[in-house]
């Protein structure tokens, strides 16, 4: 099927072959109309404007026969519904395809019941103009993944539509089509692992409790996380002490630890979820650390300090690294660790430090 221009309503046909006999819908509009990304085909159908055989039809997973007529109209892109706001924006990266911008804490992505407006999609509306993609949903133009509202770091955006169908299907993926791709995480979290580093592959869907909150349920999405310990911190309470006769045997206790998450899969609150699956909740983590809080004590007085002054989850997406839509290079972006973040770490190690020092002077 030839491309069409889509900056104006299209209506396309085709018919359904012999060896297509029994696909699902999608699949086959997929697999015709390769302008259009598969989740934008999928809203299409949704929508109401796909016909197979004169018959209206919303179902994506529908079933199609051989020889059977399919028509799509193709509305053109509708202009977003936000309007722009002069926003600061901290961007790391431009160019005529992709916009990728270190996100602040605070701001949310995209608008939505009780945020429409000051979210990070009227900030780029005002930044790009009309570069900024219109498919994807008038309240998500150009929007190919998220963060939540209080998880600091790195976010790309298509600013077109070639670019918006290739970062999708790279985040659809997330590198198991064999392409090099990675979405990693720094997350200060409760106590230490066992182990130096570990994967947790457990299903997630949404909570039966609290349609807001996500939950490790069997039969949910598959959901695949990586994480490496990189460093952790002793109590403010010291070593414990184990007597043998004429040695002192000491062991730090961890009360937090720093680990590095690669996400395999992005499922909503994904990394937040795992780690507090596993006894380890992101410090800070209200929905899924609440248990935690009385642990805060254990923590030396400037990181409680800190911590208290944080206000929010210890998650940061400090790494992104994605095939760019036109050159295909592969282009990898870093952000450090934001302020509050950066103060946490810094009044750990000092707690540490500290520990270790009282243990040696009264040893």
């Amino acid at each position: 099927m030839p491309s069409k221009n889509l900056s104006q309503k299209t209506q396309q046909s085709l018919a359904v072959a012999s060896n297509e006999a029994g696909a699902r819908l999608d699949r086959v509009l997929a697999a015709h109309v390769t302008e259009l990304s598969r989740s934008r085909l999928k809203a299409l159908i949704e929508a109401g404007a796909v016909a197979v055989d004169g018959r209206t039809i919303r179902d994506p997973s529908h079933r199609v026969n051989a020889g059977a007529a399919i028509v799509l109209e193709v509305p053109p892109a509708e202009p977003s519904a936000p309007q722009p706001e002069p926003i600061p924006l901290k961007v790391v990266y431009e160019d005529d395809d992709i916009i990728v911008i270190d996100k602040p804490k605070n701001l949310v992505v995209h608008p939505a019941a009780g945020h429409w407006t000051g979210t990070l999609v009227n900030a780029l509306i005002a930044h790009c103009g009309a570069s900024l993609s219109g498919i994807g949903g008038e309240r998500r133009p150009g929007i190919v993944h998220r963060l939540d509202k209080d998880t600091t770091g790195l976010m790309i955006v298509a600013k077109n539509d070639r670019a918006h169908k290739s970062l999708a299907a790279q985040f659809a993926s997330h590198g198991r089509s064999g392409e090099p791709f990675e979405r990693g995480y720094l997350a200060f979290v409760w106590g230490a692992p066992d182990r130096p580093q570990g994967t947790i592959n457990r299903p997630i869907e949404r909570s039966p409790r609290a349609r807001d909150q996500m939950a490790v349920r069997e039969g949910g999405r598959e959901a695949v996380t990586h994480w490496q310990m990189l460093d952790r911190y002793a109590s403010a309470a010291g070593p414990r002490r184990a007597g043998k006769v004429g040695k002192a045997v000491q062991k730090a206790e961890a009360v937090a630890s720093l680990l590095a998450c690669r996400l395999e899969t992005g499922r909503t609150h994904q990394i937040r979820v795992h780690l507090a699956s596993i006894g380890h909740p992101i410090m800070g983590d209200q929905t899924y650390g609440s248990g935690f809080r009385t642990k805060a004590g254990l923590l030396p007085p400037g990181a409680q300090a800190a911590l208290a002054d944080l206000g929010r989850q210890a998650l940061h997406a400090h790494i992104l690294s994605v095939k760019h839509p036109s050159s295909g290079e592969i282009v990898t972006f870093r952000s450090e660790l934001p302020p509050d973040l950066a103060r946490l770490h810094k009044e750990l190690v000092r707690g540490r430090a500290e520990s270790k020092k009282t243990s040696l002077d009264s040893g």
